[in-house]
């Protein structure tokens, strides 16, 4: 069979790789897109998608048991965990559904299957009817990234889970181990904690979700063991033995070794990109320790080949990978491409409570030797957040002292993922102090903490 001809073929159709696609077909181009399992990727079937609803229903039930303090009755409060799981996936699947009708509406071919690339511009498809040739002048790889395991901590489904095995778990844990506090374990420590779990996370840097700010991490952590999360810092799980229902971890602290029993345990302790059996390396892709090296435009060095996303390294976040995909499209298509900045780009956890920063923290921001002024502004002090029983949490900015630019700002508490966004704008924008103290932020709303916590950072806060 002869082999098709597209102008652009994109590998991998997570939030990366099918908004490449569908960037390039309103820019012309006759594109193609191949998947080997579900489209939307890891995100919306595997990820941020189902968590985000899983997390929701604890959410949901955490207020279920404050119903008392906002002046309702609520008795005998419970949660199906089977019926929890059944909505996620029926989430996951709507949106990944959705996909398949914005391929279609875009005109973009899909193409279930494994692909390779024997030779510069040409792409082969294992599906199951056969295989497909496949050739095109650009070549776009987006295949995601997928869980790291470490040796004698791997996976078996059923006393050691990854995210996958947590997302649809065959019992509710009664005494859980989370090896690693980045967004992913906490995000599920947090989940299964809420819905009684004797949850214990271990986390082998000095402190938990180590990329944030080391204030509001602490601030963080303060929450979560007032929630009843026992937390191990500087601490490594070294062995795990496994049983009849039980794992005996033996976990290292201060050089010391101690032996605890639990019934699961969930190992979130970072990703790999998936760069195999592609036949990346033959056609001289530089790749390092799982990741593609490319430069700004995510040009891999081979012509016509671009890496974008997790495969492509950190930050391994699904905007990022949305954005580097309109931006490969908009460079293929001759356009004004713009590069990621990835001091720029927003990272978000959804625990309970929220974490959100963008830009510097205020130790990087020192590191990187600029003079700093630094506001803060608690929850405790904003109207809205007394009025939804949220007063738990704070919003902190960092600010060059001679310029005035907003270098970076943290958030921890309800609703702060919806928060940063405010900033991120600033952010792109070159926003200074200036602006930002004159712009009128409405009330009441959380958003006003934002204004204050800039206020502060001159001594102009007023409601504290």
């Amino acid at each position: 069979m002869a082999a098709q001809n597209f102008d652009l073929i994109v590998i991998g159709a997570g939030p990366g790789g099918y908004v490449a696609a569908i960037r390039a077909s309103q820019l012309g181009m006759k594109v193609a897109i191949v998947e080997r399992e579900n489209l939307g990727g890891i995100c919306l079937n595997w990820g941020c998608i189902p968590t985000k609803a899983m997390l929701r229903s604890s959410e949901v039930f955490h207020l279920m048991h404050r119903a008392k303090e906002f002046g309702l009755k609520a008795t005998g409060v419970d949660y199906d965990l089977d019926a929890v799981v059944k909505r996620s996936r029926a989430v996951a699947g709507q949106l990944s559904g959705g996909i398949g009708h914005l391929m279609k509406k875009n005109k973009v071919t899909v193409f279930m299957g494994e692909a390779t690339i024997p030779a510069k511009g040409k792409v082969s498809v294992n599906g199951a009817k056969g295989t497909d040739d496949l050739t095109a002048k650009n070549i776009v790889l987006a295949t995601g990234a997928r869980a790291r395991e470490l040796p004698g901590l791997e996976a078996d489904g059923d006393l050691v889970w990854t995210y996958r095995h947590a997302l649809e778990p065959k019992k509710m844990p009664k005494k859980l181990l989370v090896i690693g506090s980045g967004a992913i374990g906490i995000e599920f420590a947090s989940f299964y904690n809420t819905l009684g779990a004797d949850t214990t996370v271990v986390e082998v840097m000095d402190r938990v979700l180590p990329v944030e700010d080391a204030e509001i991490s602490a601030f963080a952590k303060k929450q979560f063991v007032k929630q009843g999360m026992k937390i191990m810092e500087k601490a490594m799980v070294r062995q795990l033995d496994r049983g009849k229902g039980k794992v005996t971890a033996h976990i290292e602290t201060g050089g010391k070794t101690e032996k605890m029993e639990f019934d699961t345990v969930i190992s979130a302790v970072g990703i790999v990109g998936n760069v195999e059996g592609l036949g990346l390396e033959e056609l001289g892709v530089k790749i390092d320790r799982t990741h593609v090296v490319t430069d700004e435009f995510c040009r891999t060095g081979v012509e016509g080949l671009y890496a974008i996303g997790d495969i492509a390294g950190a930050p391994w976040l699904a905007h990022k990978a949305s954005h580097e995909g309109v931006m490969v499209a908009d460079l293929i298509a001759g356009k004004h491409a713009h590069p990621v900045k990835p001091e720029s780009i927003a990272g978000c956890t959804y625990c309970h409570p929220q974490v959100a920063s963008v830009g510097y923290s205020e130790a990087k921001a020192k590191e990187l030797g600029y003079d700093i002024k630094v506001g803060r502004f608690p929850f405790i002090g904003n109207g809205k957040a007394i009025a939804l029983g949220e007063p738990e949490g704070m919003i902190k900015t960092v600010f060059d002292a001679k310029t005035g630019e907003l270098l970076g700002a943290h958030m921890v508490g309800a609703e702060v993922t919806e928060l940063i966004q405010g900033y991120v704008i600033g952010r792109q924008l070159e926003t200074t102090e200036e602006d930002l103290m004159n712009t009128v932020f409405p009330h009441p709303t959380l958003s006003e903490m934002m204004h204050e916590s800039v206020l502060d950072a001159y001594d102009r806060v007023i409601h504290m």
